[in-house]
């Protein structure tokens, strides 16, 4: 239930380029998501997390960074898991840190939690029209 599986990692230039170009967005800062729903993906939910080097020139701190990301990701997407299970939908997204300071765990937590709860939100509503 709690696993982040090399299977739902976002991996693909080609999707997340696809993200970039006519995603959707949804903020909550320090977090930005782009996310897109595609049957044409092998998993109901697949991930990936990314780090400006602007913001943070050290790889060190870009990893810690992409490291907490994950980890909030991984203990807050079931409810969303979930309810694309129910729905038959499929969903990509990408989760992007735009902070300029090193997060705290619970920090990030909160805010994955609150963004991955619209994306649900706005995903029963697409179904609901």
């Amino acid at each position: 239930m709690f696993t982040y599986p090399k299977a739902e990692r976002l991996k693909s230039r080609k999707l997340i380029g696809r993200l970039f170009s006519s995603g959707k967005s949804i903020g909550n800062f320090p977090l930005r998501v782009l996310y897109e729903m595609d049957n044409e993906v092998a998993e109901t939910l697949q991930a990936g997390v990314t780090v400006s080097s602007r913001s943070f020139k050290k790889a060190v701190h870009r990893n810690r960074v992409k490291r907490i990301l994950r980890e909030a990701y991984r203990l807050h997407k079931a409810e969303l898991k979930e309810q694309l299970e129910t729905s038959g939908c499929k969903l990509f997204l990408f989760i992007i840190y735009t902070g300029k300071e090193l997060p705290e765990l619970e920090e990030i937590q909160l805010k994955m939690k609150q963004v991955l709860q619209k994306i649900a939100a706005q995903i029963s509503n697409q179904k609901k029209d």
